[in-house]
């Protein structure tokens, strides 16, 4: 019914191979459907515990409708027990019902649809590096600091300094975020004084030389 398309989707077909995204909504030989993330409506059921008109978030493909066999059914939602997706990882094989959703909010629909697929992967990212006392670093530097992942983690991360890296046409929108302490560009590349973790969401790997040379780094994430 409403699902988002972003970088992320592109992502998703470009490893689609290599990181078995292909392999959620199986086509056609030589084809394939892009994952999105959002929101769909039950319109039948043979399970009696998932009712017709149900709201339900999570992965969908690019397409009309989405076959499941539920499992694990509760009050939250279930889970999809098609053979097909068990071997995949199974975040992205649960569909949640909105009604028992605390995070659901109608209004913010389109919100969601963009940002919670990639804030799992800030917090998981904000949470690694607080368990690990941020490796005695005090300030932690992001690349691709104007994308929703880096973002999000630096919006998570507390008792830390963070400075995101981003282009000299993000710059400005980066900074007007309020996420990071301070910003600066690729091409400056003026990084801080001290120890440092470098979180490396852009994954180019002449930048991540460069962050390497030129900062006392602690642990570099990537």
């Amino acid at each position: 019914d409403r699902v988002g398309m972003t970088a992320n989707n592109v992502t998703y077909a470009v490893f689609g191979d290599a990181m078995h995204y292909w392999d959620f909504f199986p086509a056609p030989e030589g084809w394939g459907r892009v994952p999105l993330w959002g929101f769909c409506e039950v319109e039948a059921s043979n399970v009696p515990e998932v009712e017709v008109g149900t709201r339900l978030y999570g992965y969908l493909p690019t397409s009309s409708h989405l076959v499941v066999e539920p499992t694990k059914v509760d009050g939250r939602g279930f889970r999809d027990a098609s053979a097909h997706r068990q071997h995949l990882p199974s975040p992205y094989n649960g569909l949640t019902t909105t009604s028992e959703d605390p995070a659901y909010e109608r209004s913010r629909e389109d919100l969601q649809v963009l940002y919670r697929p990639l804030f799992m992967t800030s917090f998981m990212l904000a949470d690694f590096l607080q368990d690990n006392g941020f490796f005695g670093a005090e300030t932690v530097v992001l690349s691709s600091a104007s994308s929703k992942t880096s973002y999000g983690t630096a919006f998570l991360l507390e008792d830390v300094r963070t400075v995101g890296l981003t282009s000299a046409g993000n710059a400005e929108f980066t900074r007007s975020l309020g996420c990071y302490d301070a910003v600066t560009t690729y091409d400056e590349l003026a990084l801080p004084a001290g120890k440092t973790v470098f979180v490396d969401v852009a994954g180019d790997g002449a930048l991540r030389r460069r962050v390497h040379d030129g900062a006392d780094l602690v642990h570099s994430a990537v």
